[in-house]
């Protein structure tokens, strides 16, 4: 078993693998529910590799998979004592838009992520780096949903 760092992000589920250096050494995709597949890969993970730290983009994105991302991997790192780490989704997806509801987006400007309605946006799907650097990551792992509370 080596030592891992896993991250974790929106769907289709994407689950990477990184060496102590910060390499990736396995990449691991699925289409389904993230409720139904993070059992089945993490299953898998955890036979063949000792994690030091979970990280996952916390948000913005699809509430639900937001939620469910988060609990199983809170959980896991509860567990498995090991830090459970994020940062947002833009960084997965360099800087593009990010699908809110209708024709609104999420946008992230500097350091600042707004809603806002854009026609024809250019839109890019998660992707996991080929490196990572740990000291990236944000160590406040609560979501970040980019909406508020209904009520």
């Amino acid at each position: 078993m080596h030592d891992a760092m896993v991250i974790a992000l929106g769907s289709p589920v994407h689950v990477g693998i990184y060496d102590e250096e910060g390499n990736l050494v396995e990449a691991i995709s699925n289409d389904g529910l993230g409720s139904d597949v993070l059992p089945i890969i993490f299953d898998d993970v955890l036979s063949r590799y000792t994690l030091r730290a979970l990280i996952y983009a916390n948000g913005p994105g699809s509430f639900m998979g937001i939620k469910v991302a988060y609990l199983f991997l809170k959980t896991l790192s509860i567990v498995r004592n090991v830090p459970l780490l994020a940062i947002d989704g833009f960084f997965f997806n360099e800087n593009h838009p990010i699908k809110a509801v209708g024709k609104l987006y999420f946008v992230k400007n500097s350091t600042m992520i707004t809603m806002e309605p854009l026609n024809n946006p250019i839109l890019k799907g998660f992707e996991l780096p080929s490196s990572i650097d740990v000291k990236n990551f944000n160590t406040d792992s609560a979501p970040c949903y980019g909406i508020d509370a209904v009520g």
